[in-house]
This record gives C-alpha cells, structure tokens and sequence, in this order.
C-alpha cells in the first residue's frame, strides 16, 4: 500500500454509512421496516373497511374517538415532544367547538368550512397564550393553563355572550345528511373525521421527523443547550403551543359537528384532564399513541360502569363507585405499562423481534 492509497482509504472509510441496528432485526419473517409498514396497511385497511361491519351507534363512538385522538395529538405535540405542561387544552377545544357553531348557527356557513378557521383561530390563540407562558415552566404553566381551562366554561355562559354561545343552554346544530348515497349518516361524519385525522397525524409525523420536531424535542430534553445552539427556544416554544391550540380547535369543531350540540358544560378541567390521562396512557412522544388516548376517554368510563354492575348489580348507590373503579384501572395500567400502552407494544415487538 502505497502513502497516496492512505488518504482515499480513509475518506472512503469515513463516508460509508454507519449499520442501523435494525436493520439486523427480524419479526415474523419481515424487517423491522417493512413490519411497520405492513402494519400501518392493515391498520389503514381496518379502519376503512370497520364501519360497514358494525352497527350505526358503533360507528358514532367511533368517530368520537377520531376527534378525541386528535386532540391528544395535539397535547402529545406540547408536552410529549416540547416539553411543556398543560391542564387548559379542553379551552382551546371549546373555542374551536363553538367557532364551527357559531359559524354555522349564526352565519349559516356550511359545515365544512369551519374546520380550518376553527383551526386558525386556535393556533392563534394558542400562540399568543403560549408567548407570556414563556416565563412559566412546569407547575407554573400547569396552574396558567389550569386557570385557562376552569375559566372558559364561565366565560361561554357569560350573559353579555349568550346572544353567541346561548348560555348554559348551548347551541344545537343542524348539519345536511350523507351526500354519498351508500353511506349512512354515521358513516358519512366517521369518513369526514377521518379525512381530517390522516392529515393530520401525516403532519405530526412529518413535523417531529423534520427540523422543527428535532427541535422541539432539544428544547425538551435541554433547553439550556438547545439555545446554546443556535435555536430560538421562544419561538419555537410559543409555535409549538400554537400549533398543539390547532389540533384541539379542530377537534373540537368535529365535534360540534358530529354531536351536533355544544354546550360549556362539554368543556370542563375534568375534559382537560381525561385529555392529559389519556396522553400517559397512551404513550408520551408517540404519535399512534393518540389514538389509544382517544380510545381510553370514550371507552374506559363505559368499561368502569359496566365493571361496577358485575359486581354490585342492584345497588343504586353503586353508581358511586364508577369513578373508583376507573382509578384503579388506571393505576393497574400506569403500574405494567409505564411506558404507556404504546411504549409496552413497542416493547414486545422488539422482544419478538430477531436477529436475522
């Protein structure tokens, strides 16, 4: 070998790419990579095709759990991957519900032009709410967004608003039926929803994979030396809340359509924190965590009360109980999946996974 070779060996070296430990790793005959995508396909697959094989009703809760998944995306977005705590995330849900009401109560805008305005005005309201909580951090901000979310259902029943929001009546909305023939009206919203779900989870996962989602998660881990590099932890900070005010200002104007009412009462802290319950047990940092979020809202409390008439059937003060028996499961969960339900699955999926 010649002192001429030496040079070109080395650069050679040192731009062959580093192995990727799983890419040695097998599951049930597959690379990691291709089990994920095989899975995303069949999950697709499942969704499209489940509301043609259960009943209308069904199909509703279903839906419901489209738009809750949304908005613990949302959440997931601020403090899974930025960092920063929030107990008012059911205020930017209430504003963007009663935006989509107001537009098509008062204005008779149809439906399906208040998603993004809902959308807009929560991202604003989000960004302008997160530029003083700059200041704030950990249980300071959860007490500013804590007072944020007790505040805003008192706000909606405001007399000099009700003309509005109508008070503590609500509104009732009246949407169209489902334009497509073969599509019932369950159907129809389930489609609806989840045309806006796939976009934006497709966003959440682009945006965390790019350079603001490096980001947002250096300000998280480190902030000290996230600034230290270059990044402006304030704007990103406040865009992240903006962005997070987005997701749950359009889940809340699917809701209002769905449901078809809104009331303050829909919008309470306990909505706010069953949002942050169901983050954790979801899975912190996880984007398909969300769905399992908004999954445990909808269904957990049916699942508490149905496990309470098990075992006291015929006690009307049984009913008491529900609220206790929904603790205990979730501590029973906390406590073997503390990861969060995603973090567990991931977690025997590489425990299956082999070296190939």
């Amino acid at each position: 070998m010649t002192a001429s070779t030496l040079p070109d060996s080395g650069a050679n070296a040192g731009s062959a790419r580093r192995p990727n430990p799983e890419e040695s790793l097998r599951i049930f005959g597959m690379s990691m990579q291709q089990f994920r995508r095989s899975s995303v396909i069949v999950g697709l697959l499942i969704i499209l095709l489940l509301p043609f094989t259960v009943e209308d009703f069904a199909v509703f809760q279903m839906t419901q759990v489209i738009y809750l998944s949304i908005a613990v995306l949302g959440l997931n977005l601020l403090t899974g991957f930025n960092g920063q705590f929030s107990l008012g995330h059911s205020a930017f849900m209430a504003l963007g519900a009663y935006t989509a009401g107001i537009m098509m109560a008062q204005w008779e805008i149809a439906y399906y032009w208040t998603i993004i305005p809902a959308g807009v005005i929560c991202f604003a309201a989000g960004f302008l709410f997160g530029l003083p909580a700059l200041r704030l951090e950990g249980l300071y901000l959860a007490l500013a967004t804590f007072a944020l979310a007790t505040a805003t259902p008192q706000l909606l029943k405001y007399e000099h608003f009700e003309p509005w929001t109508g008070g503590v009546q609500g509104l009732d909305l009246f949407k169209d039926d489902s334009p497509i023939a073969f599509l019932s009206n369950d159907q129809w919203w389930y489609y609806f929803s989840l045309f806006f779900g796939v976009l934006l989870f497709i966003g959440a996962w682009n945006l965390v994979r790019g350079r603001t989602g490096r980001a947002m998660i250096a300000i998280r881990d480190n902030p000290i030396a996230a600034s230290t590099m270059g990044i402006n932890t304030s704007v990103y900070k406040a865009t992240t809340f903006g962005v997070s005010g987005f997701y749950c200002g359009v889940a809340g104007a699917l809701s209002a359509i769905v449901v078809e009412f809104i009331a303050p009462e829909s919008f309470t802290i306990i909505h706010a924190i069953l949002l942050l319950i169901a983050m954790v047990i979801g899975g912190l940092a996880s984007i398909p965590a969300a769905i399992i979020g908004g999954a445990f809202i909808l269904y957990m409390p049916n699942f508490s009360e149905a496990v309470v008439d098990a075992f006291f059937a015929g006690d009307p003060s049984s009913k008491a109980l529900v609220w206790v028996s929904f603790g205990v499961v979730m501590i029973i969960v906390v406590y073997i999946m503390p990861m969060g339900v995603a973090g567990f699955i991931r977690w025997n999926v590489q425990k299956l996974a082999r070296r190939g």
